[in-house]
């Protein structure tokens, strides 16, 4: 189980695991509850590389980084810590 801890954002922390090379269980604590829930929704039992690479450098606002920006660091993270 990978845990999270966000930065720059509403959301502070994120889990999720990486099983078979796909996303699975994936979590935020606090930010954009029904967002947050639908992007759980829209990647379980997806690819990590693809996701990772559909929602790196996403923005939220005028912020440099976003929730989703975030989970695709923390699927690098954990990818790189796998091999």
């Amino acid at each position: 189980m990978v845990d999270y801890r966000m930065r720059g954002t509403c959301a502070t922390r994120l889990r999720f695991d990486i099983v078979d090379g796909k996303v699975s269980g994936l979590s935020f604590e606090n930010g954009c509850n029904g967002n947050l829930k639908a992007v759980a929704r829209l990647v379980e039992g997806m690819d990590a590389d693809r996701v990772a690479a559909l929602l790196r450098g996403n923005t939220c606002g005028g912020r440099a980084t976003s929730c989703a920006d975030q989970l695709a660091r923390a699927i690098d993270g954990a990818i790189e810590a796998q091999s």
